[in-house]
């Protein structure tokens, strides 16, 4: 494992053994609500904490993009072409319901390109890592996105609008659609673990409209490394600008990204 990467996955296990000790008093949480549907709780900024801890005293030099405390410059205030990009808790809703489905996201980007990534499921203990060039790996056994080729037999991956509603009915009717031509559709309620999914084949593709670069950032790496594809609506590699994803396996990808783009909305970014 990449010296860098090791890092990343002592953060993420810091991070877990926060939100592991919280998860057995879910009833003393104290939750606060961002925006609409949109909630933190003080695990999430304690489990951020732990992260940027062992994060600043490994590379004092490096960028940090987190979802709780925002853009953080250098702690040795000059310049870096490195930035850290951190979901501490992505699915908290799931998290202060009980529900078992929730992740710590870490990434590092060089120059904007990503370089390091890590998807940690505290509950089940399963540590996805990847770095650009050397494939994508969970607990240590190195995972393709699945063989499927047909949508037709497909299981997708997908997270409901729950914030902002402007595109609401344009996600139904690709729900609607994609419904009668796959085999399935899932909705977890955690980005970071479906794109994990898919890059190690439990889903075959996946689609998703407003999220945050800690949402995609890692799992994007992980199924490029993977062997699939990843895009915005457009066919395009800025999803982390418009927030706007795609991704499966390359013959999936293939046939889910029309049908996604017939659909999108005139006023919404690719």
């Amino acid at each position: 494992m990449h010296p860098t990467l090791n890092i990343a996955v002592k953060a993420a296990r810091r991070a877990a053994s926060v939100i592991n000790r919280a998860s057995t008093q879910l009833d003393l949480l104290t939750v606060q609500t961002k925006s609409p549907n949109d909630f933190v709780t003080e695990v999430d900024r304690a489990a951020e904490d732990a992260i940027v801890e062992v994060l600043r005293d490994a590379y004092p030099g490096h960028g940090i993009l987190a979802e709780e405390s925002g853009e953080l410059g250098p702690a040795n205030g000059e310049e870096s072409e490195f930035t850290w990009i951190i979901d501490p808790l992505d699915g908290t809703t799931n998290f202060i319901h009980g529900f078992p489905q929730y992740a710590i996201s870490i990434a590092l980007t060089k120059g904007g390109a990503l370089e390091h990534g890590v998807v940690y499921d505290p509950i089940r203990n399963e540590l996805f890592t990847a770095s650009r060039g050397s494939g994508a790996f969970l607990n240590d056994r190195r995972i393709r996105v699945s063989r499927r080729n047909r949508l037709a037999d497909a299981l997708l991956g997908t997270g409901f609008p729950y914030r902002k509603f402007d595109h609401a009915d344009a996600y139904l009717a690709t729900f609607k659609e994609l419904t009668q031509k796959s085999a399935g559709i899932r909705r977890p309620g955690a980005a970071a673990l479906d794109l994990a999914y898919v890059a190690c084949g439990r889903l075959d593709g996946f689609w998703e409209m407003g999220l945050a670069p800690w949402d995609m950032a890692a799992g994007t790496l992980l199924i490029q490394e993977a062997g699939g594809l990843v895009s915005d609506f457009a066919g395009e590699a800025n999803h982390m600008t418009t927030g706007n994803l795609v991704a499966g396996t390359p013959k999936v990808f293939g046939q889910l990204l029309p049908i996604v783009q017939a659909y999108r909305p005139a006023n919404l970014p690719a």
